[in-house]
């Protein structure tokens, strides 16, 4: 796992995008989309490498969030935290499911011909730095930073 630029505590001078979204598919791929579109709001271009990476690295997460940290009748948290001072986007996506991947997701290769199993090696081929933070008893956190490219205007 890539850690080596992992920070610790908030962000001083973070612009942040927050929204609940149900464990579906919809809310899958809504997130991917509400990702792109907020950082195209942030002036980082829709069709730029670092917006399709984020769109990516958010959709993967989205989509562990719904598959392994699923509860009925609990949706689950996309934050988007643009970080200037480390010209850095970073991605949160909460669950309901604090006791699934701990204490660190983990990448590991999925057969050739699975179906499944290869989100978190995407996100880790995308993403500078990445790993699962548990605040409470009652959530997780799967977080990922993408370094931000070259920004509109």
């Amino acid at each position: 796992m890539k850690s080596s630029n992992v920070r610790v505590g908030p962000p001083t001078h973070a612009t942040q995008f927050t929204i609940r979204l149900s464990t579906t598919a919809r809310g899958a791929r809504l997130a991917r989309r509400l990702a792109g579109q907020q950082l195209a709001a942030w002036g980082i271009p829709y069709d730029s490498e670092t917006s399709q990476a984020v769109a990516l690295v958010t959709a993967e997460l989205a989509s562990n969030a719904i598959t392994h940290g699923r509860l009925p009748g609990r949706d689950f948290r996309l934050t988007l935290l643009l970080l200037p001072e480390h010209d850095t986007v970073r991605v949160e996506v909460t669950d309901t499911r604090p006791e699934h991947l701990l204490p660190h997701p983990v990448a590991v290769p999925a057969s050739p011909d699975a179906e499944f199993g290869r989100g978190l090696l995407l996100v880790e081929a995308y993403a500078d730095c990445w790993g699962c933070t548990v605040r409470d008893a009652y959530t997780k956190t799967v977080w990922a930073e993408v370094a931000v490219g070259v920004r509109a205007g």
